[in-house]
């Protein structure tokens, strides 16, 4: 095996859970409402730093459908699947994204505070 090269990414970043790879930004989330068999999942237009599973057909709660699982590249665990081929003409939307599953990725918090902002009132020090 060769030597990785991650994709690193600018904005608030979604990251796996196990070795913290950045593989998608919150822009790109389509939907927060999809489900997996252990929770909640995300469905994005774009992801990044991951490998693709063989084709398969699964029989989803939306329809039969042709997927690839998703693999971070790094640490090799499985983090959702991509829409390849939808059966049924109304999840045609579907195709070409992705889902990853909400448990086995995490936000990257580092974004959400800025630490040049001023200090509000309950940060100063009273003399």
């Amino acid at each position: 095996m060769g030597r990785i090269f991650l994709v690193e990414l600018d904005g608030r970043a979604y990251r796996c859970r196990f070795c913290d790879s950045p593989l998608a930004l919150a822009d790109d989330i389509i939907s927060r409402s999809f489900s997996c068999r252990r929770g909640g999942a995300y469905l994005f237009s774009t992801v990044v730093n991951i490998t693709l599973g063989p084709e398969e057909e699964r029989q989803m709660l939306s329809g039969l459908h042709t997927v690839e699982d998703i693999f971070c590249c790094c640490c090799g665990q499985i983090l959702g699947w991509k829409y390849v081929i939808a059966h049924d003409k109304n999840q045609i939307y579907k195709e070409g994204k992705f889902v990853l599953e909400r448990w086995r990725i995490e936000v990257d918090v580092a974004e959400e505070f800025n630490l040049d902002a001023p200090p509000g009132s309950s940060d100063t020090e009273i003399p």
